[in-house]
């Protein structure tokens, strides 16, 4: 099997993980932090930097998250806590999908049917599942200059419009106000569980683990300086703004006589987006090939399966966003460091080799 190569995981680290977070999260942060919007941003940066660093160490056995648990605690256990951990991917695929879904219906087609418009990203997904992530090496490959030239055109629009003496002073917002605000947007940083389903599908190398971490933490000094871009901009408004990344750039002194140049932006972001919903859901595809067993057969029954059931779902909950927000965001917000700090840092006493056979003479 080809494993990811180094580069294309920093890639992964640095320029596609950090745009699932410029959608909605920093309308969240801003519900609680205000002006202080920054730090508990920074602090889950920081966190899910340590995390991956974790993650990184485990990976120099070159084996996967279910053959550590299989050694440790046999191979039932393992299968039972796979699919647990499957489980938890997909309900973490959710919020990002919802994103997703009502940035396409409300920027770009606001007057198309949202199930019209948003259907056919499931066919996508469903080939995405059904494809070894190996075999994503290339794309990420093709993502990271698009994500790079994307993000540095929508900074470029928008800097010129903030204000950023609306970031001060700090602290204004209060202790309590931050912390609430960095644990309800936990939902948005579980990067180091999609790290932990690619255990043993790359090539550990020496310094991995600080380099990994060491790119995770560029990545997110650009959603850092994104979110105080946007505060800058909007200021108390920024609570209205939703679709940031989509807003920030409109207010570029070109476009009154060009128009919406900065679209072309936009929509090339948008296109790593679209891939980047689908980590988690073919993480927890391959994490139950795991757990249930997986061939040339399951697999796409698997990644249909899935993908079907989040196409309802996303039917379903297609104007209860706010609920649903609420529900992942405010009232289950502990099942996200209960997974991705939680666990990393229990996956240290794990076994790295499966244990000896006893003789029997």
């Amino acid at each position: 099997m080809a494993k990811i190569s180094s580069r294309q995981l920093y890639f992964l680290l640095a320029c596609i993980m950090p745009v699932g977070k410029l959608i909605l999260m920093p309308t969240h942060l801003v519900h609680d932090a205000k002006n202080d919007l920054l730090i508990p941003a920074a602090a889950n940066i920081l966190i899910q930097a340590g995390m991956i660093f974790i993650v990184m160490l485990l990976s120099r056995s070159n084996k996967q998250l279910y053959d550590l648990l299989d050694y440790t605690f046999g191979r039932i256990v393992a299968k039972v806590l796979t699919a647990l951990f499957a489980l938890f991917l997909f309900f973490a695929a959710l919020m990002p999908l919802l994103e997703q879904k009502l940035l396409v219906q409300s920027v770009f087609y606001d007057t198309l049917p949202s199930l019209l418009v948003f259907s056919p990203f499931f066919l996508f997904s469903i080939y995405i599942c059904a494809t070894p992530i190996s075999s994503f090496g290339r794309v990420w490959d093709l993502l990271a200059p698009i994500s790079i030239v994307s993000f540095i055109g929508i900074i470029a629009f928008s800097f010129g419009s903030a204000d950023f003496g609306a970031l001060l002073p700090v602290g204004a917002s209060g202790a309590k106000s931050i912390v609430s605000a960095g644990a309800y947007t936990m939902s948005w940083f579980y990067d180091s569980a999609l790290i932990l389903c690619l255990m043993g599908k790359f090539e550990y190398k020496k310094n991995m683990a600080w380099k990994s971490a060491l790119f995770y933490l560029l990545g997110g000094l650009a959603i850092l300086l994104f979110l105080a871009i946007f505060y800058g901009i909007f200021e108390e408004l920024s609570l209205r703004q939703l679709f940031a990344f989509s807003k920030t750039s409109k207010y570029f002194s070109a476009i009154t006589a060009m128009g919406r140049i900065d679209y072309i932006f936009i929509y090339a972001i948008a296109l790593v987006m679209a891939y980047f919903c689908t980590l988690p859901l073919h993480a927890g595809v391959d994490c139950m090939n795991r757990a249930f067993g997986g061939n040339k057969v399951a697999t796409p029954l698997y990644a249909v399966g899935v993908n079907l059931v989040m196409l309802v779902v996303s039917i379903v909950l297609d104007f209860n966003y706010a609920t649903v927000s609420n529900l992942l965001t405010r009232t289950l917000f502990w099942i996200f460091p209960a997974f991705c700090v939680l666990l990393p840092l229990l996956c240290l006493l794990l076994r790295r080799s499966p244990r000896e056979k006893r003789k029997v003479s």
